[in-house]
């Protein structure tokens, strides 16, 4: 009997974070795709500049029709959810066309606003900068806003490129085409508009602490190590190593830090071993420990 009562209080409890998380999510979902919707029809779309992937065809074939560019979102990116629904999860499918609708109908009230700028360079960089947060918002939450991204994932499982190399070459093929549908100029804007928003996309996704892992081989290790933990705050491990040529054994210090935490890190080398080996590299998330690191997870 006390095991059933505790076996439904873990499913309450469950539940219940699962509403949570359910929130949350939507909230960010709509956050994000209404950011998105802002950067499209208050900046790229008024100064015939596009986006890429499902989103830059929806725009030319808007334009070029007429037609309401909420309906070709909707429409064109709707095969892509039920390939993401048996592919990929229910959850991301779900999250995903929720998101696509939040944009579809943001991007309808928002088209008889006029631009806030008539600078195709200002629109090209703040249109870029508010996608990018937009989508970089939604992909952390677990969802997407184009198909494109969905495509490259399943395309990806047949083909030997990449799902970045996929979506590249899919979004150089489609910001080109613009060069017929609004001129060369605007669509060398469109390419610009892209990169800032790729780009956007790194940091809010990784963040502007972006984590790096950082690998440290010394004779010096233990006051290394007590160093990084007394001035970083940062916990080390201490892992056992062997030299392949001359078969001493080694020990390395492994330690994940921020971007801003770099350079004292060496610092502190100079300070016990300037002679120590040391390699940095990046990482894209980190969880537990004694590192912590905000999340709208």
């Amino acid at each position: 009997m006390e095991e059933m009562t505790q076996l439904a209080g873990q499913k309450i409890q469950h539940r219940q974070l699962t509403k949570l998380g359910l929130f949350r999510r939507f909230i960010f979902l709509t956050i994000g795709a209404v950011l998105m919707g802002v950067g499209l029809e208050i900046f790229l779309i008024p100064n015939r500049v596009i986006d890429g992937g499902i989103t830059g065809i929806s725009i030319m074939l808007s334009h070029l029709t007429g037609w309401s560019l909420g309906i070709f979102l909707f429409v064109l990116n709707l095969p892509f959810f039920f390939m993401g629904y048996k592919q990929i999860g229910k959850t991301f499918a779900f999250s995903t066309l929720y998101g696509i609708i939040v944009l579809s109908i943001t991007t309808s009230y928002l088209h008889p606003i006029p631009s806030l700028t008539h600078d195709v360079l200002l629109a090209t960089v703040f249109g870029g900068i508010t996608i990018g947060v937009g989508v970089g918002i939604v992909i952390r939450i677990g969802g997407s806003l184009d198909g494109t991204e969905i495509l490259s994932i399943l395309v990806n499982q047949k083909i030997p490129f990449s799902v970045g190399e996929t979506i590249m070459f899919l979004n150089l093929f489609i910001l080109g085409s613009a060069g017929f549908v609004y001129g060369w100029d605007r669509a060398m804007y469109s390419l610009i508009a892209y990169f800032i928003a790729y780009k956007t996309i790194d940091v809010v996704i990784q963040g502007l602490d972006e984590s790096k892992s950082a690998w440290i081989i010394s004779e010096n290790y233990r006051e290394i190590g007590d160093a990084i933990l007394a001035r970083l705050g940062r916990g080390v491990t201490y892992l056992n190593g062997e030299g392949a040529y001359t078969g001493d054994d080694k020990r390395v210090i492994f330690v994940v830090i921020t971007r801003l935490e770099e350079a004292k890190l060496k610092s502190i080398l100079e300070d016990h071993d300037p002679q120590a080996f040391l390699a940095i590299g990046g990482v894209h998330e980190v969880r537990g420990g004694r590192f912590k690191k905000k999340d709208i997870h």
